[in-house]
């Protein structure tokens, strides 16, 4: 589908995704972030197309049907998902696209003919999530709740990834991920 390399990136919420791959788009400029769709709803700080494309959920399933998505997936009551027009736009303008999507994501794209180099971002331990989880003060007790137990869950599937990356420090897991990065850039 497509000819140069989609770098995945996964992580448990609170995991430091985020903040690792902005990093990592200052460490390697020829690497884009790819903006997921999603029916969730927006945070105060959020900016619709920087952040995500915030859809409603009729709007999500009927690109669904249409068949717009590499890979979706549905969390906690919400779906988000990659759209294969995000992607072309990247590659149209040379770049590698980095995806941030969950365990979900990740698994639906290993069974497409893609050259995907899957990496995997875990805390310390749970105790360090929750923490953070907690710190950002964006979800409800039941929220965090969930993202533990979801958490628990996706840590899990860590194996299935082709890295894993402990994010106990934070510029020491981007250079990381930015070293494995570019050994599969051509």
């Amino acid at each position: 589908m497509f000819e140069r390399p989609i770098f995945v990136i996964s992580a448990p919420s609170g995991g430091g995704k985020n903040s690792l791959i902005n990093i990592l788009l200052q460490k390697e400029p020829r690497l884009q972030h790819s903006i997921s769709s999603t029916t969730r709803q927006r945070r105060a700080n959020e900016i619709d197309g920087i952040n995500y494309h915030f859809l409603t959920r009729p709007e999500f399933e009927k690109r669904i049907a249409e068949n717009q998505f590499i890979e979706y997936a549905r969390v906690l009551d919400n779906y988000y998902g990659t759209e294969i027009a995000e992607l072309d736009r990247i590659f149209k303008q040379g770049k590698y696209p980095i995806l941030d999507i969950d365990v979900q994501g990740a698994q639906t794209l290993r069974g497409k003919e893609l050259r995907m180099v899957s990496l995997f971002i875990v805390p310390p331990d749970m105790v360090e999530l929750e923490r953070r989880l907690r710190a950002r003060g964006s979800e409800t007790e039941a929220e965090i709740q969930s993202r533990l137990e979801l958490a628990r869950l996706e840590i899990m599937e860590k194996d299935n990834f082709d890295y894993v990356v402990v994010n106990d420090d934070l510029m020491k897991a981007a250079e990381e991920l930015a070293q494995v990065v570019r050994t599969h850039m051509v």
